[in-house]
């Protein structure tokens, strides 16, 4: 499989997520010929479920919409969007904490949109709100800037700072992040996310599966990840939440979930089956 995903290599520069999506059902078909999960095929399975948590986005009446539907759906574990300008930042998290109440877990992501001066200010205006980690806090290349406010005290995650091992060994280097967040995608698939979980794992940071709103196959391949992934922490949740944001998913059953915690699905490859609707209509 790894020569697999070389020669993609050799015929197209970066698209990793494009790549992703080839190598995800190369991986698959793969782990069918074994009559094997996944997982086992990746090296695992070390669990068979991982915790997780939603993201909480917009302001006022929309953040209240968005969190309302995501108790319904049974989530207790967040994240709240922010980087968006310091006192909006503070308003929608102080508001966000009273949505999701004082004791349960809430983490912040900035995307890479404060500026190193943003992110102290917000933090030290944030202190009193529990906030479990932040995501992000500046620009991905500002490394130094992340591993100055781990000194801050809250912990550090990186995620447009890794997207190969390339930029894992300049986090490291630079001390940068506690955590590593994850993807199938910015990896370019499933046996090269294992891969950077792996290297972190052996340098001491831990791991967590981030998210693009992945559909079913893709969540699929997440929690396949997750579970031969070494180092993933249970201390913050992961992201394999995609089908939550859309009406509708293209698998058959959805993948088995209680909002908390989301669970290998059994069977050989991915475990899943598409819809016979969304089959038809690709053929």
């Amino acid at each position: 499989m790894a020569a697999l995903d070389q020669a993609m290599d050799r015929v197209l520069a970066r698209n990793p997520f494009t790549k992703a999506g080839v190598s995800t059902a190369l991986w698959d078909a793969y782990a069918r010929t074994l009559d094997l999960p996944l997982a086992v095929a990746l090296g695992g399975p070390l669990r068979t479920e991982v915790p997780i948590k939603l993201s909480l986005s917009g302001d006022g009446e929309r953040l209240e919409q968005v969190h309302a539907a995501a108790v319904q759906a049974g989530f207790t574990a967040f994240k709240v969007k922010v980087g968006l300008g310091v006192e909006g930042d503070v308003a929608r998290v102080a508001h966000a904490r009273r949505l999701v109440g004082q004791g349960a877990f809430l983490g912040m992501d900035a995307n890479g949109g404060w500026s190193r001066g943003e992110a102290r200010i917000a933090l030290r205006r944030l202190h009193d709100q529990d906030v479990a980690f932040l995501e992000q806090p500046v620009e991905a290349g500002d490394l130094e800037g992340m591993a100055a406010l781990r000194a801050e005290g809250l912990p550090v995650v990186a995620d447009e700072s890794v997207f190969d091992l390339a930029d894992l060994r300049r986090v490291i280097r630079q001390d940068a992040a506690d955590v590593v967040s994850v993807y199938v995608g910015k990896a370019g698939g499933p046996g090269r996310a294992v891969e950077l979980g792996t290297v972190a794992h052996a340098f001491g940071l831990a791991s967590l599966l981030g998210s693009n709103g992945e559909l079913g196959l893709a969540a699929a391949a997440q929690i396949h990840v997750a579970a031969a992934l070494p180092g993933l922490t249970t201390a913050f949740p992961s992201d394999i939440i995609g089908a939550h944001y859309y009406a509708e998913d293209i698998l058959a059953e959805p993948l088995p979930s209680d909002g908390q915690r989301v669970r290998l699905p059994p069977g050989p490859g991915l475990g899943v089956q598409l819809r016979e609707d969304v089959l038809t209509r690709f053929r």
